[in-house]
């Protein structure tokens, strides 16, 4: 697990049928510790087998997706279960993959655009689907690009928060701009 830096191993019968998974949490729960004492010779020794089976430590009663769960499925699987992976098996129960929370936040990331330099703005507007428009038009205006816009949708009565991923760090003249066409202007990290 250390030399291929996971944490989830699925544990399979020999027809690839998943019947548990073993995290490197569960692993390091059933290790007494680091470094054993050995009795018949007084030395500290490391890594010592201690005879504990896969089987033993196992998590069993899983919770799977399939193929054809989306990202935001096992997000949300996430969020409910408190669980940090989970295999992805076919109709058949046999196991395809394991997608953890590191692979969708990845994913998340690669989706909203966040990896390009760039600044998240906020802008409060009124609750209709017409404000976004007219803050699609302003950015083509202005001729900045965006990796993403989030809305907050229950931002406060009768009005939602917008917020674009700019793929350019100059955004003073569509902050004014905005402001200009009637909108508030927020810090998105406040």
């Amino acid at each position: 697990m250390t030399r291929y830096r996971i944490r989830h191993l699925p544990v399979t019968r020999q027809n690839s049928t998943l019947i548990g998974i073993v995290s490197d949490r569960d692993i390091r729960s059933a290790m007494p510790s680091k470094y054993f004492h050995d009795q018949r010779t007084g030395e500290i020794e490391t890594g010592r087998n201690t005879g504990i089976l896969v089987q033993e430590i196992m998590t069993k009663n899983l919770v799977s997706v399939s193929l054809s769960s989306t990202i935001q499925d096992a997000l949300l699987l996430i969020e409910k279960t408190r669980v940090g992976a989970f295999p992805v098996v076919d109709e058949n129960f046999k196991i395809v993959g394991i997608v953890s929370d590191r692979d969708l936040l990845n994913a998340f990331i690669n989706v909203l655009g966040v990896k390009e330099p760039g600044v998240l703005l906020g802008i409060v507007v009124d609750e209709n689907i017409e404000e976004m428009e007219r803050i699609i038009h302003a950015l083509i205006a202005e001729n900045i690009t965006f990796g993403s816009i989030l809305v907050y949708r229950d931002w406060s009565p009768g009005k939602r928060a917008v917020f674009p991923y700019l793929l350019t760090k100059n955004v003073v003249n569509l902050k004014q701009k905005l402001r200009d066409m009637g909108y508030d202007i927020i810090d998105p990290v406040e």
